[in-house]
């Protein structure tokens, strides 16, 4: 029996092999299979903090453009859709007791605006602060805005540390239900020319030094498919799938976990954006906790000063709080499921947000009892994705898109749709490609980036 052609299999059904799938099958009508050993969505698509932004620093606009695009087209998924992603633009706030920081993050907000984010608005009077409106998916505004007063910081974000010195609210970004985003894509696609079907990739074929067929395994019978194309989005499986067809890529993946509790006494209001803080953290132990951790090898490192970045927003349409904080990332070749994290973390990570929301210590002791799961961010070096062509003709490579694969994925997909049918290149195209890394002066510049874009 002769088996079925289709003009694209796609390998991995995580958001961005959906969204690749999507945009093939939709846009560009052709037949896609996407295959996936497991259920589509159900590895790591939904353990980030699912959010979005166009908040991207340089060395050029290259992410800035990818974002933007795939933001625009989140909303006009969603306004077909009557938002059932839950698309909720509130923005991510930034906040810092520290004055040298506050002004670290006015440059950054001023080299926002020169690459394209939008305005830096200065708020010295409450009336000149628009709020967000989430009667729509579609932010109302872009840039940012940039709070000193703290009269005006604390009206409009009473939760926040008293101490906080100031605040920047960035405002095209926001969250959404990756899972139903992801869901809504993928049966938009088979209702058109996209089937999809659980099976392991094993390999392909080649004829005249291109692809002619895709090898998969379905339980344990392996069939040849016919194609033209082969696209890899197998997310933190990157690594080991480029193996298979004798390819390799700079990419690492490293272990990131998330937790959330039941806000019972709603210390963090449900309309609150992606809060932020910027300076390190010393936890919030009583002195009695101190002297018991200091006398243990095991604790003490508990006693120590934490890295900036610990962040956190309203999840659901219960009482939930979601809290992450990247303060001990580990990296690896290949990742290992089942995801084992360090027990202190639901209590760490919990101090570490009461020191921007000192309300949260309400839930200190005892402490409700977190929900915690987490999953891989695939990086490269420089921490931008790879979109487009390999070496071989006819794959192609949609992946390493380390924590920021919710909202780049439509961006992303369209791009790699582009790529596979010869369609007109956006400008940011070769920022991403992967073949950028047999340029030994593209390699020489990365080193010099200060900036990679993670939170």
């Amino acid at each position: 029996m002769k088996n079925k052609f289709y003009d694209v299999v796609v390998c991995g059904a995580g958001m961005a092999g959906i969204a690749a799938a999507y945009s093939l099958a939709i846009k560009f009508q052709k037949s896609v299979l996407l295959i996936d050993e497991g259920a589509p969505l159900s590895l790591t698509s939904d353990k980030s903090t699912e959010c979005y932004r166009n908040w991207w620093g340089g060395p050029d606009n290259a992410m800035l453009s990818l974002m933007n695009r795939s933001i625009s087209l989140m909303e006009e998924y969603a306004v077909e859709c009557d938002n059932s992603f839950l698309m909720r633009p509130h923005g991510y706030l930034f906040a810092t007791k520290n004055k040298k920081e506050a002004n670290q993050l006015y440059k950054q907000a001023k080299n926002a605006e020169l690459l394209g984010v939008g305005r830096l608005r200065e708020i010295t009077n409450i009336s000149d602060y628009k709020p967000n409106d989430f009667g729509s998916p579609i932010s109302g505004q872009d840039g940012s805005d940039f709070i000193t007063s703290k009269k005006i910081i604390e009206t409009l974000f009473p939760y926040l540390n008293k101490e906080t010195e100031a605040v920047l609210h960035v405002r095209r970004c926001g969250s959404l239900s990756a899972q139903q985003l992801g869901m809504h894509l993928l049966e938009k696609a088979r209702e058109e020319r996209c089937e999809f079907q659980t099976s392991k990739f094993t390999g392909i074929e080649t004829s005249g030094g291109k692809v002619s067929s895709v090898t998969i395994e379905q339980d344990g019978i392996e069939n040849s498919i016919t194609t033209d194309a082969l696209v890899l989005a197998p997310g933190p499986h990157l690594k080991k799938v480029l193996e298979k067809i004798g390819l390799d890529l700079p990419v690492l993946v490293e272990k990131h976990v998330k937790i959330s509790l039941p806000d019972t006494l709603n210390v963090v209001p449900r309309d609150t954006p992606l809060i932020i803080w910027n300076d390190p953290i010393e936890l919030p132990w009583t002195d009695e906790e101190k002297s018991h951790l200091a006398e243990s090898s095991e604790t003490e490192w508990l006693l120590q000063t934490f890295p900036p970045g610990v962040h956190g927003r309203p999840v659901g349409a219960g009482n939930q709080v979601l809290m992450y904080w990247t303060y001990d990332c580990e990296t690896s070749t290949y990742p290992e499921f089942p995801i084992i994290w360090d027990p202190y973390l639901p209590d760490v990570t919990l101090r570490g947000m009461a020191v921007m929301v000192p309300g949260l210590e309400k839930y200190f002791d005892p402490m409700p009892r977190p929900y915690v799961d987490g999953g891989y961010y695939t990086k490269t070096e420089e921490n931008r994705p790879l979109i487009g062509p390999l070496k071989i003709p006819g794959t192609f490579i949609c992946g390493a898109f380390s924590g920021f694969g919710i909202m780049s994925a439509c961006g992303a997909g369209e791009l790699l749709a582009h790529h596979i049918t010869n369609a007109d290149l956006p400008s940011y195209a070769d920022a991403f490609l992967p073949s950028r890394y047999e340029d030994p002066v593209y390699l020489e510049e990365i080193k010099k980036w200060v900036v990679d874009g993670q939170l």
